[in-house]
């Protein structure tokens, strides 16, 4: 990776992954479609292989959202009380929107992280 840091400037990760970029050159797209990541960069090559975000992004996520939407129904139930149909009307939706949203900005993030920290899986040293 001291190659990559002399043909191109170094990006910030939290503004490449939060935009969902290339964690390298910050120009190309990390994603092909909403959460699924790119084989490689449209622009500068490089390959995402590295690219592992596993189940880090979404834990974070639930519990994010989940204390946002449990809390709300919560003062909702105990303010109006409404029928249960209207819970789920009003519930799921955010739910469903704010995990997808949420999910695409950490898998972002993470994964620029990942790159500009030279993340690997773990390793042992027998030496």
């Amino acid at each position: 990776m001291e190659d990559d840091k002399a043909l191109y400037p170094p990006i910030d990760p939290f503004s490449a992954g939060l935009r969902g970029c290339c964690p390298r050159c910050g120009q190309g797209k990390l994603f092909d479609g909403l959460l699924k990541v790119r084989p490689a960069c449209s622009n500068c090559g490089l390959d995402y292989s590295f690219a592992d975000s596993g189940d880090g992004p979404v834990v974070f996520v639930l519990f994010i959202v989940g204390f946002l939407v449990v809390g709300a129904a919560l003062w909702t139930d105990i303010n109006y009380n409404p029928p249960l149909w209207v819970h789920f009307m009003l519930w799921i939706p955010p739910v469903i929107v704010l995990g997808l949203w949420l999910t695409r900005l950490a898998k972002g993030l993470l994964i620029s992280l990942q790159y500009r920290n030279n993340a690997r899986p773990g390793e042992i040293d027998r030496g």
